[in-house]
Parts: C-alpha cells; structure tokens; sequence
C-alpha cells in the first residue's frame, strides 16, 4: 500500500481553500492552519505588493499563503531535494511560472549578494542551533526598512537572541510552537 501523501490548505486569497500535497521530510512540519491565519492577520497590512523571503520553505505553507494573498515576489529556499521539488510542481500548479523555489541551505543562499526583502519566514527545523547564524546574516543588508520578519520556534527552548533594532510587534504560542512578528528599524 502506498504512503499517503501530506496535505495543506491555503486559507486565504486567490487560492482560498487550494489543497496541495507536499513531501515527507525529516523535520517538516508545515505551520498550523490556525497559527498561519494568526500570521497572516498580523502581516495583513503590508503582504499586498511585499517581495517576501521563505528561507525553510519545507511545505512552502508560509510563503504559498504570502502569493495567494498578494505578495508581488517571493524566493523560496530548502535544502531537501524532494521537498524543493515538490513546492516547484505547486508553484506551477498554481500558476506561478516565475517563481522558483531554490535548493540550496539557508546559509548558503545568505552568503550570496543581499538583496531587500519587506517581509522574511523563519521557520528552522525546532532541534537546530541554525537561528543566531541565520539572524546576523539577514542582518547584514537582507532587510528593507520596516521589514516584517516572522519566527518561529519551539516553546521549549529559549527564544533566540535579537539585535536590538529588531523590534517585537507580537507574540503567540500554539502548543510546541512560539510565533514571534519582528519589525526591522536600522535607524
């Protein structure tokens, strides 16, 4: 008998209610329906027209929330070859010709040239020690002003250290998971 395939739902937007199937990955855990739509409440008033970054795509529930609900761009980046590939045949399937998710580590995609992004997803494995490695290199030109940077992480570890013009907008917990909405002011 074969495996039954993981599926999402994207909740809102020109997509509302679209059922996609994405891989099983070791650590892949798309976001929860119900903290998605905490999520997409808060960045409602900047998402429309936003050119976003999803750097753990894994399902790609973040960032295929973020296009249906009208961000202008989106990069996504996952190191594991079956779930980038996965996350490409939604993107098409969707229509979304233009966007392509790349396979590559997040480290490895943030030691390339910065470019601006308004709104950023960090969402790790929960047991990796990824988040302050991956926290400077945004930090070093990644960010436009005012960028909304999402993170998530496991309640029972300690939320990672932040710059200091890395501003808490809100926060959220939802069972293994902390949500955190940062916002960008260099100043």
């Amino acid at each position: 008998m074969a495996k039954q395939t993981n599926t999402l739902r994207i909740i809102a937007g020109e997509h509302r209610g679209r059922k996609l199937n994405f891989v099983d990955a070791p650590n892949l855990r798309p976001t929860p329906d119900r903290m998605r739509e905490t999520l997409f409440n808060w960045l409602q008033p900047v998402i429309y027209d936003a050119r976003c970054l999803d750097l753990f795509a894994g399902s790609g529930a973040l960032g295929l929330e973020a296009l249906s609900r009208g961000a202008r761009d989106l990069i996504f980046v996952e190191k594991d070859a079956k779930a980038a590939q996965r996350l490409n045949e939604n993107l098409q399937l969707l229509g979304y010709d233009n966007i392509k998710c790349q396979q590559k580590t997040a480290q490895s995609f943030l030691q390339g040239t910065p470019e601006l992004f308004d709104v950023v997803f960090l969402d790790p494995p929960y047991q990796s020690d990824l988040l302050p490695e991956i926290i400077a290199q945004l930090d070093a030109g990644w960010l436009a002003e005012g960028a909304r940077i999402y993170l998530e992480h496991d309640s029972n570890q300690p939320a990672p250290s932040l710059p200091e013009h890395w501003q808490r907008l809100k926060e959220s917990q939802a069972g293994q998971a902390t949500a955190i909405l940062l916002q960008y002011e260099r100043g």
